[in-house]
């Protein structure tokens, strides 16, 4: 089944038969009492996704968002080191599986791929969908109950994913994880929501890769300190996301799409080359110009305006996005090449 459908379109057509026999409206009280959970307190010895009805109405509604935020974030990991591809992964506090799908859709190279949650209901509904797919890394995955926390014991890999895990883990634990991934993995991606606080425990776990020997290769374009006045903003990006009719039951929302914000970073013991400036916020086009907002390698945060009268480059400015590196590829730093000319 989905043997001949590329990755997103396999999740949303395995997603689609997650509600079968569950009323809708159940389905969307069952969300609207898992968000307010997610956006309360929640203990690190007890799931919060307690049984199948909860995982499939939660997976429905928030595993294409997951999705496509931990696409995006290797997306940037990929671009940085092209040449490289992972041949182990570990998913660590997978739930039911949004991060091994994000990498089947970045990388067409077979892997062995381990998911470790807490939660049996999620790692149990996780395994049937990705039974569903064609592909062995997903199909063939490994799927193991366990503590997410300060004993965890990680098995080497070359790549290790945590997102949207650190929020539900004290102060401690998340330490404690995200040095264990930096010893067990070659690269370590992370991905929180993309909100002041969620950015603040992606700059703590930065920092904390960082001091453990790794490089950056995401989204920055340096392994300096970031730029950012602590308090005065935030890095995030967006990831377009398509609306179930769950998303618009629950949000109420008429439109067929929405914008995951979300936060990351992508550290790597082994070479990757980071882009020389990277739009950090949504570009400006104006009349004859582009405004672009910019984290850059040597001058930190900073404006370039693109104006009409430089071709080729003004052109590729119109068509940057929010999260793209700067500048596009066959571009210098001072405009096109001479073969763009």
């Amino acid at each position: 089944m989905n043997a001949t459908l590329p990755t997103a379109e396999a999740l949303r057509a395995a997603l689609a038969g997650l509600l079968d026999g569950l009323p809708p409206k159940q389905a969307a009280q069952a969300v609207e009492r898992l968000i307010a959970n997610y956006r309360g307190t929640t203990p690190t010895d007890a799931p919060v996704l307690r049984d199948r009805s909860d995982v499939a109405a939660y997976a429905a509604y928030r595993m294409p968002a997951t999705f496509e935020a931990v696409r995006a974030a290797l997306d940037g990991l990929a671009a940085a080191a092209p040449d490289w591809a992972p041949g182990s992964h570990v998913d660590v506090g997978g739930g039911t599986g949004a991060a091994i799908w994000a990498a089947d859709a970045t990388w067409a190279e077979p892997r062995t791929t381990t998911v470790l949650d807490w939660a049996e209901p999620a790692l149990a509904l996780g395994r049937e969908l990705a039974g569903t797919s064609g592909t062995p890394a997903l199909r063939d995955a490994a799927w193991r109950q366990a503590r997410i926390g300060a004993a965890l014991k990680l098995p080497e890999s070359d790549l290790v994913t945590v997102s949207y895990v650190l929020k539900e883990l004290t102060e401690r634990d998340r330490g404690a994880l995200v040095a264990e991934a930096a010893r067990a993995a070659r690269a370590v991606v992370i991905v929180e929501p993309g909100t002041p606080d969620g950015y603040l425990r992606i700059i703590e776990a930065r920092d904390q890769l960082i001091a453990a020997g790794m490089r950056i290769a995401a989204p920055c374009p340096h392994s300096g300190a970031c730029p950012i006045e602590p308090g005065a903003d935030w890095c995030h990006f967006a990831a377009r996301v398509s609306r179930s009719s769950l998303h618009r039951q629950v949000k109420g929302g008429s439109l067929p799409y929405e914008d995951e914000k979300f936060s990351y970073v992508a550290a790597v013991r082994f070479a990757a080359r980071p882009v020389p400036a990277r739009v950090t916020r949504k570009p400006q086009i104006r009349k004859g110009q582009v405004l672009l907002e910019l984290c850059t390698a040597d001058d930190g945060l900073r404006r370039e305006t693109v104006a009409k009268r430089h071709g080729p480059l003004y052109r590729a400015a119109r068509d940057t996005a929010w999260g793209d590196a700067w500048p596009p590829p066959h571009t210098g730093p001072e405009g096109p090449d001479a073969s763009d000319a």
